[in-house]
């Protein structure tokens, strides 16, 4: 909807605060939040004001209205200072999401100003974007290879028949790997990484102190690269932009090791879980070997960010059936705009197109994830999805879908764990297992996977893959 550039919200229309406000995390939440979102739909229409602990929010739920949040910079802000509760300090005290909110990072910047932290990532990431430099194919090389350790390592520990948490001992352990070599960490430097980013993303009653320790490793990373510069992302940051201090630069280190392994973690995590669910449409295009189509349709039916990050209304504007006033706080949701879009598949906005390139997992607009962010994740995602499935024989649930534990909060729903029951093809452990071989997955799909070839294993490489997983068996096996 176009906005009121000088218009004023009309007297008689009601006010977030003064609105009676139905908190949005519940059991109901938890076990059904579709459902949530649909009878919030039902009641409020587009846009539905919600309590998030214990502070009104308006939640977008409709794909056109989120769209219109995400695209239009100039009536809503990313910066926390445009918001008026917080001015005003109306907050509850220590409201456990401020404190990322807190961070004077990209994510949270406007116009110029993250215009031009915007290209420094973009000028960083290039030389990692294309497959054909050396950058860029020693990190595709760099995450199959990592992908083959965790699964060789599987049957290693557990056998080639056996049972296995494909968050735990696959999906977690090879983001936070990437990332470490991505961002250029010592080995030594890598497993202290590992360990606190862990603790971090558990959100467990260590999470805030591990956060810290998280942040300052970032810091001393920075610093780190300054003095030795190599071919890394942090390296090549400095290189973007000399000026930047160590203390911003582990800033934007530290929100980006975030979110490449939560937001980047859970897309690998829900199409795995779409695959082995039973989703037609996703296993069609996995079985056609369309790797791609395959992530995109995972994400349509669940992303892997439900509630994307606030924004602030720089002034009065009509939203879906309310006027939103200048500094109230907005969050559109990805997941409830997805359902949205899903509902009304007979119409001409849902072909295939729509399947395959509307949702919403990399954002939109000017904060969408950078071009270069998008296509590295998608290659993670894509590798990632395809080795596994390149070395299972079999793999089905030891749970029904319906009973599988999600991690609980406002802004992901992510899985706490993916349990099957797994049988891997023969010659796991001695490098490749049939690379570009149909696949049996849950008792019956075969899949033609794009061949990669494996990649030779330098000295350097073999000692800090041993030395992340070194880390990541104390901290799967009771080291926490």
């Amino acid at each position: 909807m176009e906005a009121h550039p000088f218009a004023t919200a009309p007297a008689d229309s009601p006010t977030l605060e003064s609105m009676p406000v139905e908190p949005l995390l519940t059991s109901e939440f938890d076990a059904d939040p579709g459902g949530v979102y649909a009878r919030l739909r039902r009641t409020y229409g587009p846009v539905a004001p919600v309590g998030l602990m214990g502070v009104p929010v308006w939640l977008v739920l409709d794909y056109r209205e989120v769209l219109e949040v995400l695209r239009n910079e100039t009536v809503w802000r990313r910066d926390v200072r445009y918001w008026r509760a917080r001015a005003q300090g109306r907050l509850p005290p220590a409201w456990p999401l401020l404190a990322g909110y807190e961070v004077r990072q990209t994510m949270f910047m406007d116009d110029e100003e993250h215009l031009a932290a915007r290209h420094t990532h973009h000028t960083a990431l290039r030389p990692f974007q294309d497959g054909h430099t050396p950058q860029g194919w020693e990190l595709r090389a760099t995450v199959t290879r990592y992908a083959d350790e965790l699964i060789a390592m599987l049957a290693a520990e557990s056998g080639t028949v056996g049972f296995a948490d494909l968050g735990a001992q696959y999906t977690r352990p090879l983001l936070l790997m990437v990332t470490t070599k991505l961002f250029g960490c010592p080995v030594e430097l890598g497993d202290e990484l590992v360990m606190e980013m862990w603790r971090m993303l558990d959100g467990g009653p260590d999470s805030g102190p591990a956060t810290g320790r998280a942040l300052a490793a970032m810091t001393r990373l920075a610093a780190h690269r300054r003095a030795r510069p190599g071919d890394d992302l942090t390296s090549y940051m400095l290189l973007a932009d000399p000026e930047l201090s160590d203390e911003q630069l582990g800033r934007e280190l530290f929100m980006n090791a975030v979110y490449l392994n939560d937001i980047t973690g859970n897309m690998v995590l829900n199409t795995l879980l779409e695959v082995l669910r039973g989703n037609a449409n996703v296993r069609r295009s996995l079985s056609a070997g369309q790797l791609g189509e395959t992530v995109n349709r995972a994400a349509l039916s669940n992303p892997p960010v439900a509630n994307m990050c606030f924004r602030f209304a720089a002034r009065d504007v009509e939203l879906g059936n309310f006027w939103i006033r200048g500094g109230d706080i907005v969050s559109p949701s990805a997941a409830a705009a997805h359902g949205d879009l899903m509902a009304i598949g007979s119409s001409h906005m849902v072909g295939s197109a729509v399947s395959t390139r509307a949702h919403l997992g990399w954002g939109a607009g000017v904060h969408q994830c950078p071009s270069a962010a998008r296509e590295l994740g998608g290659m993670i995602v894509s590798t990632a999805v395809g080795r596994i499935f390149d070395h299972l024989e079999k793999a089905e649930l030891t749970l029904p879908a319906d009973q599988l534990p999600w991690r609980t909060g406002p802004v992901v729903r992510g899985l706490r764990l993916l349990p099957v029951r797994y049988e891997l093809s023969g010659g796991v452990g001695r490098g490749v297992a049939g690379a570009g071989a149909g696949v049996g997955v849950g008792g019956g799909l075969r899949g033609e996977m794009d061949a990669v070839g494996e990649p030779v294993t330098s000295g350097g490489d073999r000692q800090q893959v041993k030395g992340l997983l070194g880390a990541l068996r104390r901290l799967m096996f009771g080291g926490r």
